[in-house]
């Protein structure tokens, strides 16, 4: 039985003020995918495409960990995009063969009479032939419990952007202007002459 399931969900940020803006930190789409997933579950494929190892989700009695390949990349004024390009469902070969995963979003920077603000937002589809035990669930519930749980994935990446992205900006603003002020050429220096 072909079943699918939605979640949308919308993020709006305050960004503190900093003596370099967000779009610059924004057009380094590495940075987004750090903060919003743990380093252990990433790799690296090419400039813009990353392997994400999910944390393994819960779907009644079933047990399921998707790894996704998304492509994330930036726009010149700061918008980041980001699509799902694959999935893979590791030791279900029968889902594995009947499950698609569709991720959309962005993030994108603008300017507003209080400062600096990133609204995104991030729609998640999954479609899933599910095998003969939950074909005899009612339809309403499967739909209901696979939306609830895409949700909680929506707002679980919402919670680490929201506590991660600033911090990791914050500490890249702060090694940027480091290397400004380290980074001059010290042979200017005048050279007092005692004699």
């Amino acid at each position: 039985m072909l079943t699918k399931f939605t979640a949308s969900l919308s993020v709006e940020i305050a960004v503190p003020e900093q003596p370099i803006p967000i779009q610059h930190y924004l057009r380094q789409p590495q940075r987004l995918v750090n903060a919003l997933v743990d380093q252990k579950r990433i790799r690296q494929l090419s400039e813009e495409v990353f392997r994400l190892k999910m944390r393994p989700l819960s779907f009644m009695s079933l047990s399921i960990q998707p790894t996704v390949d998304m492509r994330v990349w930036a726009e010149s004024n700061g918008t980041i995009y980001l699509r799902s390009v694959g999935c893979e469902i590791l030791g279900f070969e029968y889902i594995n063969q009947r499950f698609s995963l569709n991720l959309r979003g962005y993030l994108s920077p603008y300017q507003s009479k209080t400062g600096t603000r990133l609204e995104g937002k991030a729609d998640l589809e999954v479609q899933v032939d599910l095998p003969p035990p939950f074909s005899l669930t009612p339809k309403p519930i499967l739909e209901t419990t696979g939306n609830g749980l895409l949700k909680s994935v929506l707002l679980t990446v919402k919670q680490r952007l929201l506590h991660h992205l600033l911090a990791d900006y914050r500490q890249w603003v702060i090694s940027q202007t480091q290397e400004e002020c380290f980074g001059k050429d010290d042979t200017q220096l005048p050279i007092l002459n005692t004699d």
